[in-house]
């Protein structure tokens, strides 16, 4: 039997999974909570997702944000990433680095995401393919 592919998803993309049912986004959480995949996280990507359920434009109580977080932290692997890993490619925005470095420090098989500005890293030396959620339910999460 061959491993799950190693996937990471960026912040938008694992909010949207666990805020909104419906979509292709509940299919990546179905596709997680099925381990069809592995997903990856760094200590700045955790970071990240705590920062982000804390927005008040969510209205989520800390015990809502744990309940989130324990929908999707289980099937979570944590990599450390060394800071950066070497061959990777620069980013427009700074705050996607993180999600370029676990990619590469993670060897995983895509990056999950909707931003443009990681999106055009998409063919990048060194990283893995860069995919937006349809794309990425087309080709792993088909059944």
């Amino acid at each position: 039997m061959t491993a799950p592919p190693r996937v990471v998803l960026d912040t938008n993309v694992v909010l949207s999974a666990l805020l909104f049912a419906g979509g292709p986004t509940s299919r990546v959480r179905a596709g997680w909570q099925a381990e069809r995949f592995v997903p990856l996280a760094s200590t700045a990507t955790a970071q990240e997702l705590l920062r982000v359920l804390a927005y008040p434009k969510f209205k989520l109580s800390a015990t809502e944000q744990e309940d989130l977080l324990a929908d999707y932290l289980p099937w979570v692997q944590v990599v450390d990433v060394p800071q950066p890993p070497s061959g990777a490619p620069v980013c427009r925005d700074p705050f996607d680095a993180p999600f370029v470095h676990l990619a590469i420090a993670g060897k995983a098989r895509a990056l999950i995401s909707g931003d443009r500005d990681l999106l055009a890293l998409a063919g990048s030396r060194g990283l893995c393919p860069v995919l937006t959620v349809d794309a990425f339910c087309r080709g792993y999460l088909a059944d």
